[in-house]
């Protein structure tokens, strides 16, 4: 491990770096990674995923309903002229209609509903699948900001010294006034660098923070995964994959709207009974009929093409979805593979650039080497801890993606 990691102080910046960003009173260290995935569950990513979920089961819940009846009451023959004036030859039915849905248009409704809520449900999981992939990436991004800062601090707090020491030497006539003046604008810079370096690591906490639904902005992290490695080549079925899962029940929901549009096309029968008083005779009878609409203008034939065509739709998403988690998934397994050499030669080069500082520091307090000389290798050792940093982010990314695309979360979260 590099010695970004074996460094004590540097070690206990990386989980409890402090930030300005928020007032102290709002600002709190972010907890694990496991445990702040859990606690985002009502984070509006998530709950907008849920949301899809409850409205697929309520509209598969009212898919189920069945027509209601209808209850009529007319009064004939009354009000009018002659014998009709009053009520007394009046014929008042009261009757109960019921419309009978034929052709299966039901069972084919109600199958639709239930794969909509198949295909919700599959939507949600790849959400939450690239929920946790995200956060795990906006974790390890806030964790290298917060490392930045401390690596920048060091920097300035090694630049101001050099400064002091450039103006002494030069105050003793063994430095000319240039070398001062080189040593104050490397100050000037490494101070703008570590505001440069706060900001960026504000913006960080604060896109992790919202990310993970949080009213309070981080400060820190509470665990480190820039230090921690996940398995390069996993084992999966790329059908079995959470986007070609979801693109799966999208199409069985498709063909299950077109299925239930076709049925449309049945008419449907109404029948009706009742009971009719015959003012004029005292006497009461029964009254019923039957109605059946006649299918000559309207066939559903438009919406039935138009659900076919969504279909064809959606059956190339899903070829395309295939294609594309394999294309991605070997492409996030190339990355992890690189990244993984990547973090060793970074870390190789940061052992050797930490052994050429220590032994620059040994050849300046002796007075063999000059304080310019020290200032390089002593930029050059933040520069490959950088690059350590940069090396073990995308690590974290390439675990990240490959967790999503494989519907795992990252690190075990």
């Amino acid at each position: 491990m590099s010695s970004l990691f074996r460094r004590p102080r540097l070690a206990a910046l990386l989980g409890a770096a402090g930030l300005t960003a928020a007032p102290a009173a709002l600002a709190a260290p972010a907890p694990p990674y496991a445990l702040l995935l859990a606690q985002a569950a009502e984070a509006p990513r998530l709950t907008q995923a849920e949301a899809g979920v409850a409205q697929a089961q309520g509209l598969a819940q009212q898919a189920a309903s069945r027509p209601n009846p209808v209850l009529g009451l007319e009064v004939e023959n009354f009000a009018g002229s002659g014998p009709y004036q009053g009520l007394d030859l009046a014929e008042t039915t009261a009757g109960l209609e019921q419309t009978l849905e034929l052709g299966g248009k039901r069972p084919a409704r109600i199958a639709a509903g239930q794969a909509g809520v198949a295909a919700a449900r599959a939507q949600a999981t790849l959400a939450r699948a690239d929920f946790a992939a995200q956060l795990a990436v906006a974790y390890a991004e806030a964790e290298a900001a917060a490392a930045k800062v401390a690596l920048a601090e060091d920097q300035l707090s090694a630049a101001k010294t050099d400064a002091r020491a450039a103006r002494e030497l030069v105050d003793a006539g063994r430095e000319a006034e240039l070398r001062a003046l080189q040593a104050a604008a490397e100050r000037e810079a490494a101070a703008a660098d570590r505001d440069e370096t706060r900001a960026a690591a504000d913006a960080a906490f604060a896109r992790l923070s919202a990310l993970a639904g949080s009213t309070v902005v981080y400060d820190a992290v509470g665990e480190s995964l820039l230090g921690r490695r996940s398995p390069v080549a996993v084992s999966v079925e790329i059908a079995e994959t959470p986007a070609v899962l979801a693109a799966r029940a999208e199409r069985q929901a498709a063909t299950a709207r077109v299925r239930a549009e076709a049925r449309k096309a049945a008419p449907d029968v109404t029948v009706q009974a009742g009971v009719r008083r015959l003012a004029g005779d005292d006497a009461t009878a029964l009254v019923a009929g039957v109605s059946v609409p006649l299918p000559l203008f309207d066939r559903n034939r438009g919406a039935t093409q138009a659900a076919r065509a969504e279909l064809t739709g959606v059956e190339a998403r899903l070829r395309q979805a295939e294609l594309d988690a394999a294309a991605d998934l070997r492409a996030a397994q190339s990355q992890a593979r690189s990244a993984a050499a990547r973090v060793d030669a970074a870390t190789a080069g940061e052992g050797a650039a930490a052994e050429a500082y220590r032994l620059a520091r040994l050849g300046y307090e002796a007075g063999r080497l000059p304080l310019l000389e020290l200032s390089s290798v002593r930029r050059a050792l933040a520069a490959a801890q950088i690059r350590t940093l940069d090396a073990r982010l995308a690590q974290v990314r390439a675990a990240a993606e490959i967790a999503r695309l494989t519907g795992r979360t990252p690190f075990g979260g």
